[in-house]
């Protein structure tokens, strides 16, 4: 296939995810995405005195000592928001057995929410990464933009081949330092020997400086072994591979524990920081998991 027919075709899946996202943006997103996530950068406006009714969270304690009476600070809603989508680009992202790959959910996910975020005038960034930031789009707005991006989810390979997510956490909080809403779309697969989540560290400090939420694209396949017989497995991260007797009833509940446990302890550090979370599977209905997930906001 020469360059021409390669950039023929990449235009064209750009242009259908472009046709649907954009219709679900535009009819569905846009409202719900606002309601979930704007309201969450607030300016500093004033102080006025306290009224019945006001949040004491709110109080401004060097004004009220000073003055010998109660004031609050008043905010205003941010007119736009700096949205960075973190997306996960490693190998694992490749695979896929219900009608398209995790990497293909992840690319529409991305699109829908960059144009909920255009159509809300909000700029829109992106962070690439593997086991190390492949590549940053500093955010900005416009349609050529955002269709730049969706373009690399699409297009963009990694040099690396394995996940880092605490790497790209770091990364972000070094980019970007006044506070964004940050999308962390992966499937998550960065465990350590014992099967717990290796981005603890990194995330602690993210979501203290950032509105972190975080979606999780996972193929069924990923938690069960079929029974097929005996198999030649391939990491497709490490390139280790293994014969694997999958007829074995022992070997399919190890690995299927073994899954949930890992699973588990991530879930536990998303509740433990207070992290909105959602897990969407491909071939799913993903505008239902979208939904449910701005309504949990």
């Amino acid at each position: 296939m020469d360059s021409n027919t390669s950039a023929s075709e990449l235009l064209k899946k750009v242009r259908k995810i472009e046709i649907r996202t954009k219709a679900l943006s535009h009819q569905i997103f846009a409202g719900e995405y606002h309601s979930a996530f704007k309201g969450r950068g607030m300016a500093f406006s004033e102080v006025r005195e306290y009224q019945y009714g006001d949040d004491v969270r709110n109080m401004d304690w060097n004004v009220t000592a000073r003055l010998r009476s109660p004031y609050v600070k008043v905010f205003e809603e941010e007119r736009e928001m700096t949205v960075m989508l973190l997306i996960d680009i490693s190998r694992s992202g490749f695979f896929g057995t219900q009608g398209g790959t995790k990497r293909d959910m992840i690319a529409e996910i991305a699109a829908v929410l960059s144009f909920s975020a255009i159509i809300n005038n909000d700029k829109v960034g992106a962070l690439f990464f593997s086991d190390r930031v492949e590549k940053f789009i500093p955010p900005r707005k416009g349609r050529s933009h955002l269709l730049r991006i969706i373009r690399e989810i699409l297009e963009l390979r990694p040099e690396s081949s394995g996940t880092d997510i605490g790497g790209a956490l770091r990364y972000l909080t070094n980019a970007i330092k006044q506070k964004c809403t940050a999308f962390l779309l992966s499937d998550m697969m960065d465990f350590d020997n014992e099967g717990n989540p290796r981005y603890e560290d990194a995330i602690k400090v993210a979501v203290n400086r950032h509105d972190l939420s975080v979606i999780k694209v996972y193929d069924q396949r990923d938690r069960t072994i079929p029974d097929v017989g005996l198999v030649n497995v391939k990491d497709s991260e490490t390139g280790q591979t293994a014969w694997v007797n999958t007829s074995s009833r022992k070997v399919r509940e190890k690995y299927a524990a073994a899954v949930t446990a890992s699973d588990t302890a991530a879930l536990k550090l998303m509740r433990r920081y207070h992290i909105d979370n959602v897990e969407i599977a491909t071939g799913s209905d993903y505008v239902r998991g979208l939904m449910a997930f701005f309504g949990k906001r």
